[in-house]
């Protein structure tokens, strides 16, 4: 549809649909209109980082959580799940084999952990720190007060990714207890901004009771945010979720987003995410090749791999710090592209 195709034109050249735009965007473009938009974001990319990508290593250090997301394998509310803790010398431990094998930036992800207190957290961040200085530091552990966003940056966090999920209040009530409220997961993006962090937001594609409308939503919350990171993936049910019976997302219409977000956001820290390469076994090298330029493989530990799973079936559980890193290199290789070296940081309209 040539409307679509110009639709994403000037998309890539810095217009930005109203709400119906967005709807028409999402909801009628064709299988060409998908290839040409995810061309266009390789294009993009390639010009604007070459054919790099960033890799950062992921330290999954807790699994136990005080929220009951419906979509979550960690939720409260699992009493299936065999739960976790690493102590702060075994994510230093992670950190230092990490560092051997060439990672720059540690991401730290976790459930929101009531046993470790903003105090632990920002002990743990200062350790990291001073440990490697020459590394970026970036937490996933949830909404925080302010003052303890402050804390972290204050020790030596850089970034912290915080998906959105859907930023359509009515549809965030469907995937989330009367508890949590899209308000306050707001005020977080808005508040780690204002500080410093380097932010990401995000949302899965093809959660239950997504709809173009709530997409739009997001796409014009990616838009006013503006942040420097944006973590999409598909949707995977796990079986022990009020959701477990509903379909996973599509990859197809994930890789498509993507490039959308690319074309929008052209600077951004885009990655190709495990859950894309756990229902795609092409679906990070497919991501790459629609504009993502960041890989996260994992430094967890094996006694625990299988014990994070935010959904069925993920990938990577039985590969080693070190195996995870060389097929991945491997699948970049394969698609002419190659790890880049260092922490791999934002930067606007400059060389990372």
């Amino acid at each position: 549809m040539e409307d679509i195709r110009a639709r994403i034109l000037a998309l890539a050249e810095g217009t930005l649909p109203d709400h119906a735009g967005w709807v028409a965007l999402i909801q009628d473009a064709s299988e060409e209109d998908r290839l040409f938009s995810r061309n266009l974001a390789r294009e993009r990319a390639q010009a604007r980082f070459g054919r790099q990508v960033f890799f950062r290593g992921i330290i999954e250090f807790t699994n136990h959580c005080k929220n009951d997301c419906y979509y979550c394998g960690i939720r409260r509310s699992n009493r299936e799940l065999s739960r976790y803790r690493l102590t702060e010398d075994e994510v230093l431990t992670c950190c230092k084999e990490g560092y051997k094998l060439g990672y720059r930036t540690f991401v730290l992800q976790g459930g929101e952990d009531g046993w470790w207190t903003d105090e632990k957290i920002t002990a743990l961040v200062r350790r990291i720190r001073a440990a490697y200085p020459d590394c970026a530091i970036t937490l996933s552990i949830g909404e925080k007060s302010r003052q303890a966003y402050q804390a972290f940056f204050d020790a030596g966090a850089d970034r912290y990714l915080l998906r959105h999920e859907t930023a359509d209040c009515a549809h965030y009530g469907k995937l989330h207890p009367p508890a949590q409220a899209l308000e306050n997961r707001m005020r977080c993006l808005f508040d780690l901004k204002e500080i410093g962090y380097q932010t990401g937001a995000g949302m899965m594609i093809g959660a239950p009771y997504q709809t173009a409308d709530t997409l739009a939503s997001d796409f014009a919350f990616l838009a006013k945010l503006r942040p420097q990171m944006v973590g999409i993936g598909p949707f995977l049910p796990h079986r022990d979720t009020p959701f477990r019976e509903f379909p996973a997302g599509s990859a197809e219409q994930t890789l498509y987003l993507l490039s959308l977000v690319r074309l929008m956001l052209p600077d951004a820290l885009l990655p190709a995410t495990t859950a894309l390469g756990t229902l795609d076994g092409r679906g990070r090298q497919e991501g790459v090749l629609s504009g993502c330029n960041v890989v996260m493989p994992n430094l967890s530990p094996m006694a625990v791999r299988k014990k994070y799973l935010l959904y069925d079936h993920k990938a990577g559980t039985e590969d080693s710090g070190e195996s995870s890193l060389q097929k991945l290199r491997a699948q970049m290789q394969e698609i002419g592209y190659a790890v880049a070296v260092g922490r791999g940081d934002f930067t606007s309209g400059r060389d990372a």
